[in-house]
């Protein structure tokens, strides 16, 4: 992927797409087509008008992509964000990512915060910072350590869901806990912690501290602590 020249922009300015070998952006760069490139690396500000595809994608400043963003290996230390689709194979957001339309890939690595305005789809999907995804989130194996804020999602759908409260190193002294909201949660294997949903569906169920649940329906084991309130369990 990208067989052409470097693109290097120092200072600013409008660049032609096509193909690149890496894409070195450290000043104020728009580049008005498509584009390809092997790398695409930013510490000062971009912006492409169309879509880009890239092996690996590092964004120290601010990037806006209008289009869709494809990427196999993908580090946000600063602000990106993503007109329409963006497939991030190997992802992780130390700072903060939006996306217009779908999010997916293999491995998401939340530290940061991530803002969908589709569905979001990995097949591990880790976060121990905040996400608001106004679709369905669904992995093989979804863990969730609320530090701080309220992460919502629509629906949550996985194997494996594991959602725990985590004591915020920054702020320890810090009373706020995050918290996480959504109207449907379904697995196999589910435990909760902080977390507002109307639905909770799976096979093992545990209910942790701190929890709000409308009904709750398992067909093996259900277990909750008390200082959760489930409305209504039942067992199918």
């Amino acid at each position: 992927m990208g067989k052409g020249k470097n693109l290097i922009i120092n200072g600013s300015g409008s660049y032609p797409g096509g193909i690149y070998d890496k894409i070195s952006i450290r000043g104020e760069g728009n580049i008005v087509n498509d584009v390809e490139c092997s790398a695409f690396h930013v510490y000062g500000t971009s912006e492409a008008k169309d879509n880009v595809k890239t092996g690996s994608v590092k964004i120290m400043g601010e990037a806006e992509v209008k289009g869709d963003m494809t990427s196999n290996d993908t580090l946000v230390m600063g602000t990106m964000m993503v007109g329409r689709n963006a497939s991030l194979k190997k992802m992780k957001v130390f700072g903060l990512l939006e996306v217009g339309e779908k999010l997916s890939g293999d491995v998401a690595t939340i530290k940061g915060s991530i803002s969908v305005k589709g569905d979001v789809e990995y097949e591990t999907f880790d976060s121990s910072g905040g996400f608001d995804i106004k679709g369905l989130l669904t992995a093989d194996k979804v863990k969730i350590a609320l530090r701080f804020g309220q992460s919502t999602a629509e629906e949550i759908g996985g194997g494996k869901i594991m959602v725990k409260r985590k004591k915020n190193s920054i702020l320890p002294f810090g009373r706020e806990e995050g918290t996480l909201s959504a109207k449907v949660i379904e697995g196999d294997d589910i435990y909760l912690e902080n977390t507002t949903a109307e639905v909770v569906r799976g096979n093992t169920v545990k209910i942790g501290p701190g929890c709000q649940i409308g009904l709750v329906e398992y067909t093996t084991e259900l277990k909750s602590d008390s200082s959760s309130a489930i409305k209504s369990k039942t067992k199918v």
